[in-house]
């Protein structure tokens, strides 16, 4: 078991997409947009906010849509970097995301930065969280989704 000072466990994860920043940036924070590739919010987003966030990309993958959760916007800056925290279990755990876009040539480099929270394993996340950003790479060209199968652990 970890101190309590210890550094939490992060899964870090690069994505490079060859669509310019702004196209990106809206795939993240355009609700409609959103929605192709993971689920859409209700409510209007600001540093210190909150929106109404559904997830709905699972029901692809044979689950069901999400209750609403309540997220918090930490850090907004358009188009380069979005930290939201979003409410994970009853347990009153929270996930911590950033997402930091830079540009690269005519196309974009995407840090995708997830504290992991206790009891949820490093490769289930990480296997979610890869085919979320290839989801979001087929939302960005119109082309068909991934299938989970391809990305399920074990």
């Amino acid at each position: 078991m970890a101190a309590p000072d210890a550094e939490p466990r992060t899964l870090t994860l690069r994505r490079s997409y060859p669509d310019p920043v702004d196209e990106v940036w809206a795939a993240f924070t355009d609700s409609a947009r959103l929605a192709r590739w993971f689920g859409s919010y209700t409510g209007t987003g600001r540093p210190g906010g909150t929106v109404e966030l559904t997830v709905t990309g699972e029901v692809d993958a044979g689950g069901a849509v999400a209750d609403p959760v309540t997220v918090t916007i930490h850090e907004c800056a358009a188009p380069h970097r979005l930290v939201v925290e979003v409410p994970e279990g009853p347990e009153g755990r929270a996930w911590l995301l950033e997402v930091s876009l830079t540009p690269a040539g005519a196309g974009t480099e995407l840090l995708f930065v997830q504290r992991l929270v206790p009891g949820l394993e490093e490769a289930d996340v990480e296997a979610g969280w890869n085919w979320y950003l290839d989801r979001l790479g087929a939302s960005l060209h119109d082309t068909a989704m991934p299938d989970w199968s391809s990305y399920a652990p074990g």
